[in-house]
């Protein structure tokens, strides 16, 4: 049975992670309304960790995410989004636009 609150959609965008006095880089891999999930980064933050990550969508500035990280994958970390916010439903739903 899938838990998930909303459809996650595959993307590729480049993304840096802040967390406490960390930065890292990494691949925003899978993307939804209430969360993500990244892979390809050096850095594992703790669970539960309150991070922030921007995410590079050329050709537009890089925007932040709040987020908690909530599980580690076998090739990164899950997060859920702190907030909903309109600039993420408008990027999961241009994200789903291109793979559809």
């Amino acid at each position: 049975m899938d838990r998930r609150r909303s459809d996650r959609f595959r993307t590729r965008f480049d993304v840096l992670l802040s967390a406490e006095d960390r930065e890292a880089a990494g691949v925003l891999a899978e993307i939804s309304y209430a969360g993500a999930r990244r892979e390809e980064g050096s850095h594992l933050p703790a669970g539960g960790e309150q991070i922030r990550l921007y995410v590079f969508v050329q050709p537009d500035a890089p925007f932040a995410l709040e987020a908690h990280v909530t599980r580690h994958t076998e090739t990164g970390f899950a997060v859920t989004f702190e907030l909903f916010d309109e600039e993420i439903r408008n990027l999961v739903d241009d994200v789903s636009a291109l793979v559809a």
